[in-house]
């Protein structure tokens, strides 16, 4: 996943059954999602049907301890964040901004003109010929829905690049203590006169809340940009998010930024 920038491409946009006191904390102790529990007890019926001395299906969530939680952790869903397209718009400082899930033949000239402007190429890596920008896009378009690109319409212009996705099923899940349904957002704004200026905050503030107010699962929202970010660092903090650590990722050292439910009206 590519690193993330507030001024260019501010990137890094949720648990069932949790303690809502532990919500601001990082913790590897976690319950078994309601999901996995019904999976395993349907492993196991299946498994008495074939060998009727089998034992009973569990009847209570357990608890287990792990190391770093794998993206095969979590079973997928059908939709696995809540239906962005049906999300709507939502009203902003700057204007109402709507998320529009990605249309290639719509939308890759401009973004791919946007991944070309050297100070987001320079994040994102995506430069060059628009090949190398239709290939990430379509990577996530006929993935299995964990990440959905969207083009940002403010007040009817497009004018960002977002990706949405569930960091709790991402590679990014073996570099932090996820949570189930942890979602994670990648901005990218794409006029310059429209970077420099706070809009990436105001943004950011504005989609994370929508995204826990849409997925009611989700307690957390996730960010990752590069530690040598100093304005996506800043971008995030001012929308909310707090600096949880830092992480060696592959192909970058990141910040990690959180921002909680229980603290979405206090920061």
């Amino acid at each position: 996943m590519p690193p993330t920038d507030a001024s260019a491409d501010a990137g890094t946009a949720p648990v069932t059954d949790h303690d809502p006191s532990a919500d601001s904390e990082d913790t590897l102790d976690m319950p078994l999602p309601d999901e996995l529990v019904a999976l395993l007890a349907e492993d196991a019926a299946a498994g008495r049907e074939g060998n009727p001395g089998a034992g009973a299906a569990p009847t209570s969530a357990p608890r287990v301890v792990v190391a770093t939680p794998a993206v095969s952790d979590l079973p997928l869903a059908d939709d696995l964040l809540d239906h962005i397209a049906d999300w709507g718009p939502i009203s902003t400082p700057a204007g109402v901004l709507h998320l529009v899930p990605v249309r290639i033949e719509r939308d890759l000239p401009i973004i791919d003109r946007w991944m070309n402007d050297p100070a987001v190429a320079a994040f994102w890596g995506l430069a060059g010929p628009q090949n190398a920008t239709e290939e990430h896009l379509r990577s996530h378009l006929t993935s299995d829905g964990r990440s959905v690109p969207c083009l940002g319409l403010l007040e009817g212009t497009p004018m960002s690049y977002w990706e949405i996705y569930r960091a709790d099923l991402d590679p990014l899940a073996r570099h932090y203590p996820a949570r189930p349904h942890d979602t994670g957002v990648h901005l990218l704004i794409g006029a310059v006169g429209d970077r420099g200026r706070g809009l990436g905050g105001s943004l950011l503030r504005a989609v994370a809340d929508l995204a826990l107010d849409k997925r009611p699962a989700c307690a957390r929202i996730i960010a990752e940009p590069d530690i040598r970010n100093t304005p996506s660092v800043a971008a995030f903090l001012d929308a909310g998010f707090r600096f949880s650590a830092e992480i060696d990722l592959p192909a970058k050292r990141a910040a990690l930024m959180v921002r909680d439910r229980t603290l979405r009206h206090l920061l």
